[in-house]
């Protein structure tokens, strides 16, 4: 009887100590309702000021009297002056310039003849390089150059910008593609898009 009692004790006091090592452990779930990790949305992708987006379309532009074609963004806002058509949307601008010319431009006369000009027309002008440079058309005389735009007709702020100017040349006819940016701006394939869909015609 004694014995019996013993185990029966022994085993009692077993129980309650697995029962009380299960209870008193810690446990890795986390209380109802509550989260383990907190998890924060993803941020909306943005394009810096002046970028144009990769999905921007493009039709082709020829002015009234033909001679050339290019393609522009489609959707911009088109203004025309005598023979110089521009393109302008938000920060960006596209002008086209086109006229007779008895040579062929070249390096050195862009930095003697367009570069004085440009410094007097152009708040905080800044000079780049002029290089020639190839197009699936032809070879094209390229100027780069810094300097503040016009100010915003509402803001009154002015925008400094990149300038890329094109000069092509064929059979006495020229025209100067002048493309613009915010400083900055990743606009490197737009561009090359535009000049190097430029033909004559």
């Amino acid at each position: 009887m004694r014995r019996t009692l013993v185990l029966s004790l022994a085993a009692l006091a077993l129980t309650g100590g697995v029962v009380a090592g299960c209870g008193s452990g810690s446990s890795s779930a986390p209380p109802s309702g509550s989260t383990t990790s907190s998890t924060k949305p993803a941020p909306a992708e943005s394009n810096p000021a002046g970028d144009i987006p990769d999905n921007q379309a493009y039709i082709a532009y020829q002015p009234a009297g033909g001679g050339f074609t290019v393609k522009v963004p489609e959707g911009w806002a088109r203004t025309a002056t005598g023979s110089t058509v521009t393109f302008t949307d938000k920060l960006n601008r596209i002008e086209i310039a086109s006229g007779n010319a008895k040579a062929a431009p070249a390096p050195q006369s862009v930095k003697s003849a367009v570069v004085p000009v440009l410094q007097r027309q152009v708040p905080k002008f800044q000079m780049g390089k002029v290089t020639v440079v190839s197009r699936p058309a032809m070879q094209a005389v390229l100027l780069t150059y810094q300097g503040d735009s016009a100010p915003d007709a509402v803001t009154g702020k002015a925008v400094h910008d990149a300038f890329e100017r094109y000069s092509f040349f064929q059979g006495g006819r020229q025209v100067d593609l002048t493309l613009s940016g915010p400083v900055g701006a990743d606009n490197v394939d737009p561009w090359r898009i535009v000049t190097d869909s430029f033909r004559w015609q």
